[in-house]
């Protein structure tokens, strides 16, 4: 069973490298319990922390801009949905512009620019302009979550990768709670804007700490931005038995996860909980096993297979999605628990067999996962608005088991049919 197509024409594409091949071959990867692999995860953590920290810092405040900005609950969730829908789109290009420009250098840019849109976020008093710059901040943010994983391919040591993207993921946890939880409780009681303001300052901490600590690339290979061929270098990757579903898991994950996250806080506001602003941020600490999840996942499928792995965290998702539709807080806590370890977990073992998978064209692979992965946010997320709208509650987490469902099919069949019980070392050596 063929399981690395990289030898099908789409994928086996040559292009001038800038640096000659045996040059590049001689380089060593970063492993595993080296100084270069912690100062590189390291780095990719907190980019990944302050990536999804200004990318869903708005999340708790949605209530609050309803409030404010006389808003529905649906037009409020927009400020979440304009910037992944815009990063979905965007990354597509990000890929292709660090092929010819470098992935370290894009990642450095496109962070700065971040902190600075989301401190300019916090001055604004007019929705339509917040929306803007919610809008710029998608294209800006592009360049770190396009490049990451890509970097993390080229440079890491196949071992050691499945651990190294786990804690990069794990980044993308801790900084998404972190954002949430920090602009909740810090505008519940110094007001919205200070709370988009503190989550700006620290994504400005995490600019110095991935331009003075990420290693420089070895394995690199400039490539020349060639438009016209696109089209047909992303139509070979649909070609793929695997590729496909993968990139719709990626969809029905985040879109599920974030749609659940979206009107959680308008739930857990109205009665009979009436909970406060910081009590409802405080909820994303759950987060927390995220970071353990994505790793511990990792490590799970590189002994028992991906495939096996990826249907067990649907099937988390959709326990979890059972308990949050009960009444009791308890229930709740548990079930939102559930969610982020199986979304988290999933994540990591999804966004992994793409790069592996794809061979040399795992820069555009990789591309189009977190293309499919955010237009879930963008596209479900704001389905769920109308959910709430017409059903409340019970119409949200309906919509997200139908979804649930959907995932956890696709993961079956790719388990079945591409034989996903195999270990990972196994496969990736066939």
């Amino acid at each position: 069973m063929e399981l690395e197509p990289a030898n099908t024409p789409a994928c086996s594409e040559s292009l001038a490298p800038t640096t000659p091949p045996r040059a590049v071959a001689e380089q060593p990867y970063i492993r595993h319990g080296t100084p270069e692999f912690r100062r590189a995860v390291l780095a990719l953590f907190m980019a990944g922390f302050a990536t999804f920290g200004v990318l869903y810092c708005v999340q708790p405040l949605l209530p609050g801009f309803s409030s404010h900005f006389a808003v529905s609950a649906g037009n409020s969730a927009l400020a979440l949905s304009v910037s992944t829908g815009v990063l979905a789109v965007a990354m597509l290009g990000a890929g292709i512009v660090s092929d010819r420009f470098g992935r370290r250098p894009l990642m450095v840019l496109s962070l700065a620019s971040s902190a600075l849109l989301t401190l300019g976020t916090a001055l604004v008093d007019d929705w339509s302009t917040l929306l803007v710059l919610r809008t710029l901040l998608g294209l800006s943010l592009s360049g770190v979550p396009a490049v990451a994983m890509t970097y993390l391919v080229e440079e890491v040591d196949s071992r050691s990768l499945g651990l190294a993207m786990g804690l990069y993921i794990g980044g993308n946890a801790v900084g998404g709670m972190s954002g949430r939880l920090i602009a909740g409780v810090v505008a519940d009681h110094w007001g919205w804007r200070a709370g988009i303001a503190a989550v700006g300052v620290i994504a400005m901490l995490a600019v110095v700490a991935l331009w003075t600590q990420l290693p420089a690339s070895r394995h690199f290979r400039a490539r020349r931005a060639e438009i016209t061929r696109l089209p047909a270098r992303f139509g070979g990757l649909f070609r793929d038995a695997a590729l496909p579903w993968l990139f719709a898991c990626g969809f029905l994950l985040l879109g599920v996860f974030v749609t659940l996250y979206n009107f959680l806080g308008y739930h857990l506001a109205a009665p009979p909980y009436q909970l406060s602003q910081t009590v409802v941020g405080l909820i994303f600490t759950v987060y927390l096993v995220g970071s353990f999840s994505s790793a511990w996942m990792g490590q799970l499928a590189s002994r028992k297979g991906r495939g096996p792995v990826l249907v067990l965290s649907f099937g988390l998702v959709l326990l979890g999605i059972v308990l949050l539709s009960m009444p009791w807080l308890t229930a709740m806590a548990l079930g939102i628990a559930l969610v982020t370890f199986g979304f988290f977990g999933g994540h990591s073992v999804a966004s992994s067999w793409v790069g592996v998978r794809a061979g040399s064209m795992r820069a555009e692979a990789s591309a189009l996962y977190l293309f499919s992965y955010y237009l879930g946010s963008s596209v479900l997320g704001a389905l769920g608005g109308a959910f709430y709208t017409h059903w409340g509650w019970a119409g949200v987490c309906g919509f997200a088991l139908l979804l649930t469902l959907a995932g956890a099919g696709v993961a079956w069949r790719l388990w079945h049919q591409l034989g996903g019980t195999m270990p990972v070392a196994v496969a990736e050596r066939m």
